[in-house]
């Protein structure tokens, strides 16, 4: 009886989720996204699929993310949202990091992204269109990606911060104390390679989908020039994320230099208490709008 009992509860569980599931609209434009991706795997390989398709992704959207907030600079109706007010960026300043980028994209991003296809072939993760899972599913996963990727970059970006190690790599990125969004990926080739290696976590605990991983490195490309911009303007479809850090956070960290070590949410700066300065600095300057 318990046991036939139980059965009737899974079944009836079973087609709740079922029915729910059938509520789900389907992703826009469903059926030429479908006749895209199948297009895509007969015409190209495995391999051409993940590894050009990576690194075309990786290239095309950090650059064209990093460029509106390149032209804020000459828009004087943005000039009000920039955070640091008293360090504008510079011709010098973009240049240097312009080069610098280019020859870590070439030399470190590139060929790291290359691995894409051996990482999905040794964690078995499908490519075709009929595994792919359900939109919010890939939502869920892509945020639990965030959440896993966030805890490792605490733990790790703080560990960079150690005075002993500091200077060897992390000191790098910390050139620039009024960050802007090109800067993101400007750091030594082993904080590349450290930090990096968190976007991985995600992808190794699902291995839903190769669409996930795409998806995955969208957001965290968006989310990485975004806290690196440099600007805070009102309206922003990121602080829809629930918990999201945003780029006050961030810019603080690199104004300074200790506290606010996570990347994407603030609850590992409120655990440990990284986020005191960060919180008396917005306190002084609340107060200095009052007055």
């Amino acid at each position: 009886m318990q046991v036939s009992h139980a059965g009737d509860i899974l079944g009836s569980a079973h087609l709740a989720v079922e029915y729910l599931d059938s509520l789900i609209p389907p992703i826009p434009m469903q059926a030429s996204v479908r006749s895209a991706w199948n297009h895509m795997l007969e015409n190209y390989s495995r391999f051409q699929v993940a590894t050009c398709g990576s690194v075309l992704l990786h290239e095309l959207v950090y650059f064209a993310v990093c460029l509106p907030f390149f032209f804020s600079q000459f828009l004087p109706f943005m000039r009000k949202y920039k955070i640091q007010q008293d360090k504008p960026e510079t011709w010098e300043k973009q240049w240097k990091c312009l080069k610098m980028l280019l020859l870590s994209h070439f030399f470190v991003q590139i060929p790291l992204i290359c691995g894409a296809y051996h990482f999905t072939e040794l964690f078995g993760i499908p490519y075709d269109w009929e595994s792919m899972p359900r939109w919010p599913y890939l939502v869920v996963q892509c945020y639990s990606c965030a959440v896993m990727d966030d805890t490792w970059f605490y733990f790790t970006h703080r560990l960079l911060h150690h005075k002993r190690i500091y200077r060897h790599i992390h000191k790098v990125h910390h050139e620039f104390t009024a960050p802007f969004g090109m800067q993101a990926e400007y750091a030594h080739p082993l904080e590349t390679v450290i930090l990096g290696a968190g976007f991985l976590i995600g992808p190794m605990v699902f291995r839903s989908h190769l669409a996930l991983l795409w998806i995955w490195l969208l957001f965290r490309l968006l989310e990485t020039v975004d806290i690196h911009s440099g600007y805070d303007p009102p309206v922003n479809p990121m602080h829809i994320i629930p918990f999201y850090a945003g780029t006050q956070f961030h810019d603080f960290h690199h104004m300074n230099f200790e506290g606010n070590y996570s990347s994407c949410f603030t609850w590992w700066d409120k655990l440990f208490g990284t986020n005191v300065q960060y919180k008396d600095f917005q306190q002084r300057a609340a107060q200095q709008k009052t007055q």
